[in-house]
């Protein structure tokens, strides 16, 4: 399982620009909303936190459908499903791979868009914390829209389609348990628990749904 964790890492930084595309995507999403709102600071800072969950969570769909389509077009997919271990652990390793490698860059460069939104250092630093707890959910979704559309040759759009509807309820208690942390009277730690708890239900019932959807699709 370390082999196949480092093999995806390996596969992700030599197909090139998948990362930084998506930092830059999540700078443009950030960086076009004070034009829209005009120059108000105090705006700016209220509305930070969601912008960035909101550009966070489009950014992180850019590269769900390439998540088994490597493995397909070089016939490794048909290795996998044949191996001895158990396909849902796979699966679960190369969404933690994909995580790692196209997710977790835009959680540490959200402070620099948090500073950009004029946020301060407690709203930039919750919401940074809710991205590193509830981005993995948005890997372990779209393993399920990546296996359903794997065997199609533009499946991008379609994984967005199947997989965002899904990551509302994270986008919900992620923005949620951000403006808790700096508003009171409302508490931080209930929509941070939720989340915490999506992420885990996700983590769980994704592997299995991709490991089911890829077995299906292979027969």
């Amino acid at each position: 399982m370390t082999a196949l964790l480092l093999r995806d890492l390996k596969l992700s930084v030599r197909a090139g620009g998948g990362a930084l595309i998506g930092i830059l995507f999540f700078l443009t999403v950030v960086a076009v909303i004070p034009f829209g709102v005009g120059p108000d600071l105090n705006l700016l800072s209220r509305i930070g936190p969601a912008i960035i969950w909101i550009g966070a969570l489009l950014a992180a769909l850019l590269g769900l459908d390439r998540l088994f389509q490597a493995d397909r077009d070089d016939g490794s997919l048909d290795l996998l499903l044949m191996q001895e271990h158990p396909l849902v652990l796979t699966v679960l390793i190369k969404c933690l791979a994909h995580w790692l490698a196209n997710v977790l860059p835009l959680v540490i460069a959200s402070p620099l868009l948090g500073l950009f939104m004029n946020m301060n250092e407690v709203s930039i630093g919750a919401v940074m914390l809710t991205l590193l707890v509830g981005s993995p959910a948005l890997a372990f979704i779209g393993a399920v829209g990546a296996a359903v559309a794997v065997s199609l040759p533009r499946g991008g759009l379609l994984v967005s389609i199947l997989v965002l509807p899904l990551t509302i309820p994270v986008l919900i208690f992620g923005v949620s348990a951000s403006y808790a942390a700096v508003q009171e009277p409302a508490p931080f730690l209930p929509p941070f628990l939720i989340l915490t708890a999506i992420t885990m239900f996700f983590a769980v019932i994704g592997p299995l749904g991709a490991a089911l959807a890829l077995r299906n699709g292979g027969d």
